[in-house]
């Protein structure tokens, strides 16, 4: 990561955390009463196409501003934060919660976001982590509470996957010394996956922006000890040393960057990246080779596709930072 591609990143998020239009809701009208205007219903999270992308654009900007505090980008960072940040705006977030259709709402895509969010803030020194607590311990209780209802985890390539939303909710968990919280999602990840061998990739579909398999694997990777890791690793793709399975390793093709969801395979290949290199050094060997070689492909093909057109615009330059600087 060099200056020059964090200001390039911070200035596409800059450019779109307070764009309000185009809009993508999720949201649940019981009636008339519950017409929805972004600005008002998010006024903190009304840009960026949709909630969840907002809130990660503003992860960006927080992470952005950590690791470059001297780029030029900084004031307007400060700037934004200072305005969005305010006690009433987070209150307006946190109280949408509370409406009878809200139960559902960003789960788990956006409350992992918001949790990651909040973890960030705290290791920045942050000042806007206690304004913006009272809506991350909102979430971090909804996921609590959520986790032991998950008879089976959502093993899918788009928002819904639960490995996803454990790697980000036990950053936050670690940041925040909530050792209960990581020890439930230590339990339940193992309920789920603790006996998953010789996965088959059946990847990528044709929306996919995070692959099933790997962050199955990263999930694994977060909870468990790093000997046991290794030897679940070994088991879940005995064959990774060979190069194979092929469909995981080889990037996916792009045919139309302004359709929306094709464009999420851009996000495949970043998140993929951002995986593969977090998992190499757990398992090393000929299978942390492999996974080297495939992350510098899937990098190569992905890292210069973060801006052009909105529909990946909004929010691949996250994913790219997550590729190029981690989890944590």
């Amino acid at each position: 990561m060099t200056p020059v591609q964090a200001a390039a990143f911070a200035r596409i998020a800059l450019g779109h955390v307070t764009r309000e239009y185009p809009h993508k809701a999720d949201h649940v009208m019981a009636g008339d009463a519950d017409a929805y205007l972004p600005r008002v219903v998010h006024p903190i999270f009304y840009g960026s196409f949709d909630w969840h992308s907002c809130v990660h654009g503003y992860w960006l900007l927080t992470r952005i501003r950590r690791l470059f505090p001297d780029l030029a980008e900084v004031a307007r960072i400060d700037t934004l934060f200072a305005d969005a940040f305010t006690a009433d705006k987070v209150e307006a977030e946190r109280a949408y919660l509370d409406q009878p259709m809200s139960r559902g709402f960003e789960r788990p895509y956006g409350w992992a976001w918001l949790l990651m969010l909040q973890s960030e803030l705290i290791v920045a020194r942050s000042p806007h982590a206690a304004t913006l607590r009272p809506l991350a311990d909102a979430f971090a209780d909804r996921w609590r509470a959520h986790l032991p209802l998950m008879t089976y985890p959502v093993r899918v390539g788009t928002h819904a996957n639960t490995g996803f939303a454990l790697v980000l909710a036990d950053r936050y968990a670690r940041v925040v010394g909530d050792t209960d919280l990581r020890d439930l999602m230590t339990a339940r990840a193992g309920h789920w996956f603790g006996a998953d061998r010789d996965a088959q990739p059946w990847e990528p579909s044709g929306e996919d922006f995070l692959s099933p398999v790997l962050m199955e694997a990263m999930a694994m990777q977060r909870v468990m000890p790093a000997d046991a890791f290794a030897t679940w690793f070994a088991a879940f793709l005995p064959t990774l040393g060979q190069g194979m399975p092929a469909a995981l390793l080889t990037p996916a093709r792009v045919s139309d960057r302004s359709d929306g969801r094709i464009a999420h395979l851009d996000g495949l290949n970043l998140s993929r990246a951002w995986a593969m290199r977090a998992i190499a050094p757990a398992v090393g060997g000929a299978a942390g080779r492999v996974l080297d070689a495939a992350a510098d492909n899937h990098l190569a093909v992905a890292l210069d596709e973060v801006a052009g057109d909105y529909m990946g615009e909004h929010w691949l330059a996250s994913f790219a930072l997550l590729a190029l600087t981690g989890v944590d």
